[in-house]
């Protein structure tokens, strides 16, 4: 039996068994899972009037980026210059970059991505001094690029906080013949209070204000121009804001979850909890696609199990979960409940608490569902896509 390790780059593994004939642990997507999300999405955002443009650097999969714009996502979010050039490597024309182009270095990747004339860019700004340095850097190129003005919330991230500074970098924008002020941007995600979901509602509805009031004001660039936010987490209070007659005839309203694809077993499992109180309607809304398999390794003592499984391999800011147990030789799945958890993990090992009569031995293999897919998929060179038998069905490349 020959034994594939998806961590090498460039082995296929299609066709194999998981449990049986691929290296653990691994990264597993269960393709089912991940066509409903893919398409759930797609359709939310429609009924809404509203475009995606899915955030990749949750996963920096090509193979998936293109799987989304063939769903009919409008384009990609990236974080860095340097995504967005993997991004257009692999044949994505529309680029949104949720973030300040910095740096004469970055600023001569997008100049070059911008100069095969096949690719619509976005970038944001929300300082002068950041406007300034890239309309020199770009009338120097000889090339116009779009930037989105970026509203923020106090203690927040990034994002003009006042009136008065968003005029500043309007005015500014507008002296660099090289910059076309293609937008309007906002990030809820930042958002954290007693009076969360108000605020978040709050926040919307003042970005969407003020994006009419500039285009009412000629400020934009294009009849059509952008207003986009929308993470993972309060997408039905985005989409429901941006739905507004006024706001869905004049922009083209961008959401970009990157999440929602893979979805998790943690931090976004809890707010879509959230969300299916606000609309118990959804009840099928997105399902957990993600999970990582590893071994067990060693059975020490009473009531602690060790994992194969490590910081190394999976996110922990939120410590991951025993989903399933398959035990040595067998595909069928053993459900695993509360009793077993996740207690610590070092590089390459997890402390499992269990029942002193529990039945795991050295060669089982549990599946651990993650929080925070961006921060587990970057361990990944190489993905397995499974079907509902484990069979691999395709392997995917990561760009990180």
């Amino acid at each position: 039996m020959q034994v594939t390790s998806i961590r090498e780059k460039g082995v296929p593994v299609s066709g194999k068994q998981l449990l049986q004939d691929v290296s653990l642990p691994a990264l597993v997507l269960h393709r089912s899972a991940l066509l409903h999300n893919l398409s759930w999405m797609q359709e939310y955002a429609a009924r809404h009037g509203a475009e995606l443009a899915p955030h990749g650097k949750t996963t920096m999969a090509p193979q998936l980026f293109l799987r989304q714009i063939e769903a009919g996502s409008w384009g990609i979010t990236l974080a860095t210059a340097t995504q967005s050039a993997v991004a257009a490597q692999h044949g994505i024309r529309r680029i949104l970059m949720a973030n300040q182009l910095l740096g004469q270095a970055n600023m001569q990747i997008v100049a070059d991505l911008l100069r095969d004339g096949e690719l619509e860019f976005h970038c944001l700004v929300d300082s002068v001094e950041n406007v300034h340095q890239l309309g020199q850097f770009f009338t120097a190129q000889g090339l116009t690029l779009n930037v989105l003005l970026e509203v923020g919330v106090v203690n927040g991230r990034c994002g003009c906080r006042s009136q008065q500074q968003i005029d500043e970098v309007i005015a500014a924008v507008a002296q660099h013949h090289s910059l076309a002020l293609s937008g309007i941007e906002g990030y809820e995600g930042v958002i954290n209070s007693e009076s969360e979901q108000q605020d978040v509602e709050t926040f919307i509805a003042r970005l969407v204000e003020i994006a009419l009031a500039l285009k009412a004001s000629g400020q934009f660039s294009s009849a059509r121009p952008i207003i986009t936010a929308s993470g993972s987490a309060w997408y039905d209070r985005v989409a429901e804001a941006f739905a507004r007659q006024d706001a869905r005839e004049a922009f083209i309203t961008l959401m970009c979850p990157g999440c929602y694809l893979v979805h998790d077993h943690g931090i976004y499992q809890q707010a879509q909890h959230a969300l299916l109180e606000r609309h118990p309607e959804m009840h099928r809304a997105l399902l957990p696609a993600m999970e990582v398999f590893a071994y067990v390794q060693s059975v020490p003592e009473p009531g602690r199990v060790i994992a194969a499984l490590g910081k190394r391999d999976i996110a922990h800011d939120s410590l991951p979960v025993p989903l399933r147990v398959y035990p040595q030789g067998s595909t069928d799945a053993q459900v695993l409940d509360a009793g077993y958890r996740v207690l610590r993990l070092m590089d390459q090992h997890a402390f499992i608490e269990v029942s002193d009569d529990h039945r795991l031995t050295p060669g089982d293999i549990i599946a651990f569902g993650a929080s925070h897919p961006c921060l587990t998929f970057d361990k990944w060179r190489r993905l397995c896509v499974v079907d509902d038998r484990l069979q691999v069905t395709e392997t995917l490349e990561t760009f990180f």
